[in-house]
């Protein structure tokens, strides 16, 4: 028996926003909705439940001579999928999505961070006028952290309803695993071992590491960084002991691998999903001190460390690679946290209970 029918409009497919569909969908698959997901091809389309549609929606990240037509082809998409729910991800699916459906159906936009975040002068100006417009074009916001709600309306943003929906991991796919076996099939030595997983880009931070890795390999001599993800951006001339590998489908091994994962980001809609699935893979977490992260970060699973603090981030990374026991121990409580807390079938409930209060206000 379905609960009816939800449309996903994802982009990107890829990193954070496109793990957190695939999840969402697939727990939403198991629960009884009929799932459907637009996005351009990517990862997610290789993550999704084999029940949930995927239909294929060609965009570009940045707004341009490109939306309409991205807005028609997600219009033919709603023809064709005729959903109950439509579910907007991140800011150009938020874009593209509130103006072809302009609520002519029941909609939801999760932000995934906000747009004018990664923009300055003039463009964030712009896109901070255009979120204070379009929230009347969708029924609820879901945020993932009380902090980005705050950051919203201090925009001027101000929709019909918010709804705080942390964001879960699928704890059955991510749990602990052998260390070695981990970093044999990486291809890795047996040494200290720091992990930054994600887009390659100002926003995550991993020039800060760059800069910072000389003075922490002066210490640690045999301690590697590794960088894992798309590259967006250039770095600067990467220092010894620093390597990039491209993104996967399935960090696991990473994280088992690491004695510590790292995300310096410089802004966040809430915890990082990264910082999730590493604490379920019982891996010691070091992230930048952001006001989205401290509610959902338990302390003694590692570390919050000031942003774009150089000094600060050497002493958090050399402290624990002097002293691997600590890491351990942290690790350790993050995994038990991330079993009590971090549960994809919560955060699916969560979701579901948004859909279905929209759906019963809408026939009330």
């Amino acid at each position: 028996m379905t609960n009816g029918t939800v449309l996903h409009v994802a982009f990107p497919s890829h990193g954070g926003v496109g793990r957190v569909v695939a999840d969402l969908a697939g727990a939403q698959v198991a629960s009884g909705w009929n799932v459907a997901v637009a996005s351009p091809k990517g990862p997610l389309t290789t993550w999704l439940h084999p029940r949930a549609a995927h239909h294929d929606w060609e965009a570009t990240r940045s707004p341009g001579l490109t939306l309409r037509d991205e807005v028609r082809r997600l219009r033919r998409i709603l023809t064709v999928v005729e959903p109950d729910v439509v579910h907007l991800h991140s800011s150009k699916a938020g874009l593209a999505g509130r103006l072809a459906l302009r609520r002519s159906r029941p909609t939801v936009f999760q932000p995934h961070a906000w747009s004018f975040l990664a923009a300055a002068g003039p463009l964030a100006t712009a896109a901070r006028l255009w979120e204070q417009t379009a929230a009347r074009w969708a029924d609820v916001i879901i945020h993932v952290s009380a902090a980005e709600r705050q950051i919203g309306e201090a925009a001027g943003i101000a929709p019909r309803r918010w709804a705080l929906v942390a964001n879960g991991v699928d704890l059955q796919h991510f749990q602990p695993s052998d260390r070695a076996q981990a970093r044999q099939r990486l291809g890795l030595a047996d040494a200290p071992l720091v992990v930054c997983a994600g887009r390659i880009c100002r926003q995550k931070g991993q020039d800060l590491l760059v800069s910072i890795w000389p003075t922490v390999r002066a210490e640690v001599p045999t301690a590697t960084l590794s960088l894992v993800g798309r590259a967006e951006e250039a770095l600067p001339d990467l220092p010894a002991g620093v390597i990039v590998r491209p993104e996967t489908d399935d960090p696991r091994d990473w994280y088992a691998a690491a004695d510590l994962l790292v995300a310096p980001s410089r802004w966040e809609a809430g915890l990082p999903l990264v910082a999730r699935e590493a604490m379920a893979c019982d891996c010691s977490v070091l992230l930048a001190d952001l006001d989205v992260v401290r509610d959902d970060f338990p302390a003694d699973a590692g570390a919050l460390v000031p942003v774009d603090d150089a000094m600060a981030w050497t002493e958090a990374l050399l402290s624990r690679l002097r002293n691997p026991a600590q890491a351990h121990a942290e690790g350790g409580f993050g995994h038990r946290h991330a079993q009590s807390h971090f549960d994809i079938a919560m955060t699916s409930s969560a979701v579901d209970a948004v859909y279905r209060s929209l759906l019963d206000g809408r026939t009330a």
